[in-house]
């Protein structure tokens, strides 16, 4: 079943119109950005935000420390990870945010995939969640780069684009479950959908004029909700 994260909110307006499309997953951009806010700013979001909406806070190069005192704030449920983060990082942070009272923080890392070979260290499907390795991220997200930028990689890198075998079975394009982000709009979303991702996740692609567009978000959000009931 196919998520849906929609990326950047910033204003109130943002949040209304989350609440009412109903995705899955928000995110709060802390990271330099024109979607970027403040430690404030999120709380006062995160207060307005729907219970079940889950709000991802994205960082880059930020010290574990400062993520660890924005997730024991409450700020954010998931942190998502743009820059050079290695897997000594994430073990640090899960090690700090473990120390909360709110368990490990949930770590998404992003991808930037130029070719077939930066998806390659991902493709091991082998290792089980019991026994992954501190240092391995909980989901990736795979992105051109950049973010909100609304440029895809190139999607066939992903396979044959079904996620099915003949027989029904799920293909496991990637070792962990992982969000498609780059691209991704009204007029892709169909496309997006073939590959099977865990989550679809959207940013420019729910605006006009740089900001949030409510009958997008609407629209978004019920095309995969439609999706999933074929």
């Amino acid at each position: 079943m196919t998520k849906i994260k929609i990326c950047g909110l910033f204003r109130e307006e943002d949040v209304e119109y989350a609440n009412e499309a109903g995705p899955d997953f928000i995110g709060f951009v802390f990271a330099p950005s024109r979607r970027r806010v403040s430690a404030e700013r999120a709380a006062r979001l995160r207060s307005r935000l729907a219970a079940g909406i889950i709000p991802v806070g994205v960082f880059v190069r930020a010290p574990p420390e400062e993520i660890t005192r924005r997730y024991q704030e409450g700020l954010f449920d998931m942190a998502q990870l743009h820059g050079d983060e290695d897997g000594a990082y994430i073990r640090r942070l899960k090690e700090l945010s473990a120390g909360t009272g709110r368990g490990p923080v949930p770590v998404i890392k992003a991808v930037r995939v130029e070719g077939a070979a930066d998806l390659e260290p991902w493709r091991d499907t082998s290792t089980s969640p019991e026994v992954r390795d501190a240092g391995t991220p909980d989901y990736l997200l795979l992105d051109r780069g950049g973010g909100g930028t609304g440029q895809a990689f190139d999607w066939d890198l992903l396979g044959p684009g079904t996620g099915e075998q003949a027989g029904g079975d799920r293909v496991p394009v990637l070792g962990q479950p992982w969000f498609l982000a780059g691209g991704v709009s009204l007029d892709t979303l169909d496309r997006a959908l073939i590959y099977r991702p865990f989550a679809i996740d959207v940013s420019s692609g729910a605006e006009t004029g740089g900001i949030k567009d409510r009958e997008k978000m609407i629209a978004l959000v019920k095309r995969i909700r439609e999706e999933l009931k074929r």
